[in-house]
């Protein structure tokens, strides 16, 4: 961990969310697995318990952020992922957007966007990330409680909210049309199509 301790703050935030939407999206994809599971909630415990303090350089931040994106990586690159990682390619393309910073921000919509075909398994997300009462709450609460936490934790390492500023309309078409042939997309646990996508992207400016 001591060769990541020069890394800048916004660096640090942008590649720890990345890593977090690896290990949720490889999570919920359609090729998840009992192997893949152990994996992805692992991380996504560690992430959740450490990017904080890795963004404040302290070295158990640093150290726990170390574990956990290895992890992920071990989950998703036998899983796939989902319509986050398309969606932010292009934005990174287009724009210079930090992939990082276009996952973190697409990250609780995509959630939104599949909650209806794959929220059962958010549960397990928000009880990895530390959401307090989950198991009394029924799967919609629990769904809806687990979507606010990774805001939060986005937020709390100073990730924008949404695309304002950045995502113009004339390009909508083509980041939609590319999003959709990225190779992560069939992964996504709800089939969707480019009209679909181009409204995710304008829900977000």
């Amino acid at each position: 961990p001591d060769m990541m301790s020069s890394m800048p703050k916004g660096l640090t935030a942008a590649t720890g969310m990345d890593a977090l939407t690896h290990a949720i999206e490889g999570y919920i994809t359609k090729g998840h697995c009992t192997i893949s599971d152990m994996f992805h909630l692992e991380a996504i415990k560690l992430i959740s318990e450490n990017l904080r303090g890795a963004v404040q350089n302290t070295p158990e931040g640093r150290e726990g952020m170390a574990l956990g994106q290895y992890i992920a990586g071990m989950g998703f690159s036998n899983v796939g992922l989902g319509i986050v990682h398309s969606m932010a390619h292009g934005l990174s393309a287009l724009y210079d957007t930090p992939h990082g910073v276009a996952c973190a921000i697409i990250l609780p919509t995509g959630l939104e966007y599949n909650k209806t075909v794959a929220g059962e398994r958010y549960r397990a997300v928000g009880k990895a990330m530390g959401v307090k009462g989950i198991d009394e709450m029924n799967d919609t609460e629990a769904a809806d409680a687990t979507i606010a936490e990774v805001k939060k934790l986005s937020a709390d390492v100073g990730i924008p909210a949404d695309l304002k500023g950045i995502l113009k309309e004339e390009d909508v078409q083509f980041l939609a049309e590319s999003a959709f042939a990225d190779a992560c997309c069939p992964g996504n646990p709800r089939d969707t199509n480019v009209e679909e996508i181009k409204a995710l992207y304008r829900s977000l400016m």
